[in-house]
């Protein structure tokens, strides 16, 4: 239902922004199922603003819209200082873009579709909506500026568009001033603001408190650029007293920088913050043009709240017409031995410095320690090959490893030249024998120039030997230096080389990339990212049990994520001969079921082949679960405590269910009523054994086999850092 309806004058008074004075030009929308409603208005002094409720309880109250820009497209005056010193500067300064606006029209229209995603949590997705797109005007400049809203059952997304216009061309984002008030001092699960990383433990407080937890909250990364102790990233996850989850993000984030939430404690408000250049401006306009969308979901309960599409529906159709080359992967990889300690990524200790083309690696002594060796990869491949993973990741198989990290190099990798002892045609060759293929790997050491550089032979080469899918990685500072992970320069940049990708028909796995926003719609060969605490912390020093159970509510808001789980031996002293004593904070339990509640079409077996022949039966689930989904039925969630979750596979309707565990063990009442009715199942049980701690027997477990219809409940004891995996097979009669 859509309601638009014009008022000359709302209740005299001020706004919750301080706007003295009556608001004016109201429109009303209301949602499909007519619970939530949002409210747009003028303010006295022609500030945009919009609130929004569900039912009697208030979401966000009236908030104000807009921009402030610079003066100039560029600095053309010459300042020349007391000092004798001489620079640039502005011939004009930054103007207001956020009120003294009149509304020009409105225009209202209902929307309702059912897409296929070419891989998913579900096989069809609803996308419907209400729409309010509202024409303004600044009065004083003649600027245009449209915001477009979309209401949806699960929440509101909008956006500001800019239509091409004499007054307003080429311009320049000093700030986004979009605000975001809140009704009360919610409950929050938050990671620091931070332009270049979201590596991370989950902090959870009340709003109020953040700037309070801000320093515990911070841990250290090779890339790191905070400036505020009330800044958070988004995707934002809050719980209202009264009964609300509400979370904040974005959607199609193209040509724009990452937007960053700045709170005033006071008032409970966030204003945007984008993410500025090298500069210190945010971003550089063409018009017409529009932003991403800023996105609030709402529901009423965990589980609801997981079930949303909102970001994806937010995002256009797909971009490609052939999508027959586009396929989920499961995979192992010569990765945890390098990041566990127990191997290394380089070939040599000899070199110090190394040149590409010129540092002659045929006279170094090899250092034994470096896995990405023809006998190991091999090993992988067979291992794969039995047990029917259908790639096999190679990190460190190229020249440049020895300075690869903290050096601010350019010239780093080439991305084409293997090691002397990675012989690449021989092992694509031997994969290809025994039905696997190798799986590419890109770090770029953040050397973003070097790898655009090189990115087309780079893909070539990957067409070349059989490759279909490459893990790219941007760890450090950003070359070129000043500009950050999470600024418009580097969106720009992700995303120009997926659609190079696509050209040759590889998949994209981006890891430390900007934090994923729903365009794996509109670029389904962008199949996973990391861009959030990965596995790889658990051997650097431990990772938080609860972390599991908020990641499926935020980072994975915006598309799935290559967590890297099935870790089954926990202790990396015992892996890593004591040269590393960090512990992995989970159970094998835990890890199963780690399929099932972080969604990914990109599923990796992280551990090393030797300890998964260890724990054979318990390798089981991980060679069984699908992934890739007809539907996806989420049961039992609350963040920071646990997440359950329930899914069908598309490779034969087999019905799979997990749920994932926080620091404190409990028992959940886990409802069968997904199953078929009239039917019964075996369930095969993987679970924490009453022994079972993530700290003190994390490697124990039970497996069990039980019959169970849809009328059934299931009594799933976890254990602290625990969880629980069922597969389930129907009874034919």
């Amino acid at each position: 239902m859509l309601i638009a309806v014009s008022a000359a004058v709302l209740a005299a008074g001020c706004t919750a922004q301080n706007h003295p004075g009556p608001a004016t030009d109201v429109r009303t929308l209301l949602s499909p199922d007519g619970n939530m409603q949002m409210t747009f208005q003028l303010a006295a002094d022609g500030t945009p603003q919009y609130s929004l409720s569900y039912g009697e309880k208030k979401v966000i109250l009236p908030s104000d819209l807009g921009f402030e820009l610079r003066g100039t497209v560029k600095a053309t005056e010459l300042a020349w200082e007391s000092d004798g010193s001489i620079g640039k500067k502005d011939a004009l300064p930054a103007n207001s873009f956020h009120d003294g606006f009149e509304l020009e029209s409105a225009e209202t229209s209902s929307f309702d579709e059912t897409w296929e995603p070419v891989w998913g949590e579900e096989a069809q997705i609803r996308n419907n909506y209400n729409e309010l797109l509202v024409n303004l005007v600044q009065t004083l400049t003649g600027r245009k500026m449209a915001v477009r809203f979309r209401l949806y059952d699960d929440g509101l997304g909008f956006r500001y568009e800019f239509p091409a216009q004499k007054n307003l061309n080429y311009f320049v984002i000093k700030e986004e001033l979009t605000r975001f008030a809140l009704a009360g001092d919610h409950t929050a699960w938050w990671i620091p603001g931070d332009y270049d990383t979201q590596e991370y433990d989950y902090t959870e407080c009340r709003l109020s408190e953040i700037s309070k937890k801000y320093k515990e909250a911070v841990c250290g990364n090779s890339s790191q650029t905070l400036w505020s102790d009330n800044a958070v990233q988004t995707s934002l996850q809050m719980r209202s007293d009264d009964g609300l989850y509400i979370n904040i993000h974005e959607a199609a984030l193209v040509n724009y920088p990452c937007m960053h939430l700045d709170l005033d404690p006071a008032s409970f408000t966030f204003t945007s913050h984008l993410t500025p250049d090298a500069q210190g401006w945010k971003g550089y306009m063409q018009t017409p043009c529009k932003t991403p969308w800023r996105t609030i979901e709402v529901a009423t309960s965990g589980a609801q709240m997981l079930s949303s599409r909102l970001v994806l529906n937010l995002n256009d159709p797909c971009a490609y017409e052939d999508v027959s080359w586009i396929h989920p992967v499961k995979y192992v990889g010569v990765w945890w031995e390098m990041i566990s300690g127990k191997g290394s990524w380089a070939y040599t200790d000899d070199y110090a410095s190394v040149q590409l083309g010129k540092t002659d690696y045929s006279k170094s002594k090899p250092n034994g320690r470096h896995s990405a060796n023809n006998d190991k990869v091999r090993r992988y491949i067979d291992f794969a090959a039995a047990h029917g993973f259908s790639q096999v990741l190679v990190e460190g198989w190229n020249e440049g490893w020895e300075d690869w990290a903290n050096c601010s190099k350019d010239y780093v990798f080439d991305f084409v030249t293997p090691y002397p002892d990675f012989d690449i045609k021989a092992l694509n060759d031997y994969a290809h024998s025994k039905g696997v293929k190798l799986m590419m790997h890109h770090e770029t050491s953040s050397s973003v120039r070097n790898y655009e550089r090189h990115m087309e032979k780079a893909y070539d080469l990957m067409n070349k030997y059989g490759y279909d899918a490459v893990k790219s990685g941007y760890v450090g500072d950003i070359l070129p230096r000043g500009e950050t992970h999470y600024g418009q320069w580097m969106v720009n940049h992700y995303l120009y080389a997926v659609t190079e990708a696509a050209k040759h028909k590889i998949m994209v796995n981006a890891h430390e990339a900007v934090r994923p926003t729903g365009l794996c719609r509109t670029y389904p060969n962008l199949i996973g990212n990391e861009s959030a605490r990965g596995t790889e912390y658990q051997a650097f020093g431990g990772t938080k049990p609860h972390h599991v159970t908020i990641l499926p509510f935020t980072r994975l808001n915006g598309g799935p994520m290559d967590f890297t789980p099935g870790i089954f031996v926990m202790d990396m002293a015992e892996v890593t001969s004591g040269r590393n004593n960090s512990k992995v904070n989970a159970t094998i339990a835990n890890q199963l079921a780690l399929y099932m509640t972080m969604y990914s079409p990109l599923q990796m077996a992280a551990d090393l082949p030797e300890n998964y022949e260890r724990y054979m039966d318990a390798f089981q689930f991980i060679k069984d679960v699908d992934i890739d989904w007809i539907q996806s039925k989420y049961l039992l969630a609350e963040p920071g405590d646990y997440v359950v979750v329930a899914r069908q596979g598309k490779k034969n309707g087999q019905w799979f269910a997990g749920g994932v565990n926080d620091e404190n063990r409990r028992t959940l009442d886990v409802p069968m009523s997904f199953l078929d009715a009239g039917k019964t199942y075996e369930a095969t049980i993987y679970a924490d054994a009453e022994d079972t701690d993530y700290q003190t027997n994390p490697q124990t477990y039970r497996i069990y086999r039980k019959n169970v219809t849809s009328s059934d409940v299931l009594a799933m004891e976890m254990a602290r850092g625990g969880g629980f995996a069922i597969s389930f097979r129907e009874i034919e009669e």
